[in-house]
């Protein structure tokens, strides 16, 4: 009998293969992005329909293959099933779970990124942090993991957009949505990240696309 392999990670993508199998790609805190199988996962009734959905966060349970993984369980921690009452908030959550996939490296522990997209969408349910805040925020630091991101913004801005800037970069993931801005700020803030994107960052992400549509100056 094989041996399983347990890690702790969340759902990125859920994509359907064959009759009721579904391909899942998992950011895993031990392994980094991982793909792995889950077969019968859309028959009515298959234990794994449940956990193999996109934003699931939990620990999951598999075997080990070739090229790929097969899902055999999962403990679920947390399903973030209110993100998907919200039209905004689901798409704001999708485009977080995209930009994960994009800088998700396989064989390549994901500690603190996996830390950080689970800690963005439970800001994401939190009313008195704006979505329009939250996305900054979590671009710039995952940028800053990634090594890809300017000490300072361009540009001559406000000193609480300097600040802003530093105390992203340098707060601990736990304690990173505990501000907000004043709306000057914020665009001042939000247009200093987009610029530290394209300098870093060519590929289009289609649920930005979304999200833009949805809502206007995101």
């Amino acid at each position: 009998m094989r041996e399983q392999t347990a890690v702790t990670g969340m759902v990125l993508k859920a994509s359907p293969v064959g009759e009721y199998d579904r391909r899942l790609v998992i950011l895993s805190s031990e392994r980094g992005k991982i793909t792995a199988f889950a077969r019968g996962a859309r028959r009515p009734g298959n234990s794994l329909m449940a956990c193999s959905c996109p934003f699931v966060f939990g620990t999951f349970f598999l075997y080990e293959g070739r090229d790929a993984y097969t899902l055999a369980n999962a403990e679920v921690q947390n399903y973030f099933r209110e993100i998907a009452e919200d039209m905004e908030t689901a798409c704001y959550g999708s485009y977080f779970l995209e930009f994960s996939d994009y800088y998700g490296r396989e064989n390549m522990e994901a500690r603190e990124p996996l830390k950080l997209l689970y800690q963005t969408l439970r800001a994401l349910l939190k009313p008195a942090i704006p979505n329009r805040l939250v996305k900054p925020v979590f671009e710039l630091k995952l940028m800053e993991l990634n090594g890809e991101y300017m000490e300072k913004p361009l540009g001559q801005l406000s000193e609480s957009t300097y600040y802003a800037w530093e105390y992203v970069l340098a707060t601990p993931i736990e304690k990173l949505y505990t501000f907000t801005l004043t709306p000057p700020v914020l665009e001042e803030f939000i247009k200093s990240v987009e610029t530290n994107k394209r300098r870093f960052i060519d590929k289009p992400f289609h649920s930005l696309d979304i999200l833009h549509v949805l809502v206007d100056n995101v």
